[in-house]
């Protein structure tokens, strides 16, 4: 059947806008109604998009609010550093002060021999040392001042501690406990005067070189005298006391000059002159002389 005049027309516009919709996404619904007169569409036009979750692409993050924050206390300032203890100064004595002397002649601040007393050349040089090198200049010996000297120097030996005498005297001898005994001890080179076990005196020694040594042995005194001069050398040897053909204990004044520095020709030599002056009214002839290393 052919659908001419007014309802040929509205079928070509709906087929026109059903067309359109369906290009647009669109759906087209009929209604019931009067098929004589007209045949009216529905068109149902594209919803508004759904709301995006929040976070997804293609949308602004929100803004977390500003979290509370506890203000940092402020640091207080360190406390300022403690001064260098002091470890000696003038009026100290002690093997610490004698070992401290040591170094100081080592670096030549000290031209004294070590006597384990500090006392104004002491002080003189470590006055001296500290301004060299831009420490404090007290003339007190600090821990800041003898870690920088330690540094610079080596462990003093004995002899670099004792090189004019007063070492510590060595254990006696088993020979020298009982009687009157000169107990003599080449390795701490010292003499001590002993009665019966007991130690009266102990006196700095030294002996002879490697082509005149002292003998060792256990001898006795043979001879004394007091102003004796040799008649060998040509040279005094006060307050002898002769105990091994011309060997004998005697004062030696090269020795209180020279220190270790020098020997004898065998004799055991004595610094102090006023010891030794004690020593020789004490000793008999026939007193036990033990001399050992």
């Amino acid at each position: 059947m052919r659908i001419t005049g007014r309802p040929a027309a509205l079928l070509a516009s709906a087929a026109a806008v059903t067309a359109f919709a369906a290009l647009a996404g669109c759906t087209v619904q009929p209604q019931d109604t009067d098929a004589k007169h007209r045949l009216p569409v529905r068109v149902q036009l594209p919803s508004s998009p759904a709301p995006v979750p929040t976070g997804m692409a293609g949308t602004t993050p929100t803004t977390p609010p500003p979290r509370a924050t506890t203000p940092t206390p402020a640091t207080p300032p360190a406390p300022p550093a403690p001064p260098p203890r002091v470890l000696w100064a003038h009026g100290s004595s002690g093997p610490g002060v004698r070992e401290l002397q040591a170094r100081l002649r080592q670096v030549g601040w000290l031209s004294a021999t070590p006597t384990g007393t500090y006392g104004p050349q002491t002080t003189r040089a470590v006055l001296g040392f500290q301004a060299k090198r831009g420490l404090p200049a007290t003339g007190r010996l600090d821990t800041v001042t003898w870690q920088r000297l330690l540094a610079m120097t080596h462990r003093p030996t004995r002899w670099e501690l004792y090189p004019m005498g007063g070492q510590p005297a060595a254990a006696p001898d088993a020979r020298c406990v009982t009687g009157r005994v000169l107990c003599i001890d080449k390795t701490s080179r010292t003499l001590r005067w002993m009665i019966d076990g007991r130690t009266l005196d102990t006196l700095s020694v030294r002996f002879g070189t490697q082509y005149t040594p002292t003998r060792e042995g256990v001898f006795k005194v043979y001879w004394k005298s007091r102003h004796h001069v040799s008649t060998l050398y040509h040279s005094p040897m006060p307050y002898a006391m002769f105990f091994s053909g011309g060997q004998a204990v005697h004062y030696s004044a090269d020795f209180a000059a020279r220190g270790y520095a020098g020997g004898s020709h065998g004799c055991v030599n004595v610094r102090d002159e006023a010891a030794i002056a004690r020593l020789f009214a004490q000793v008999k002839v026939g007193d036990k002389v033990v001399v050992s290393r």
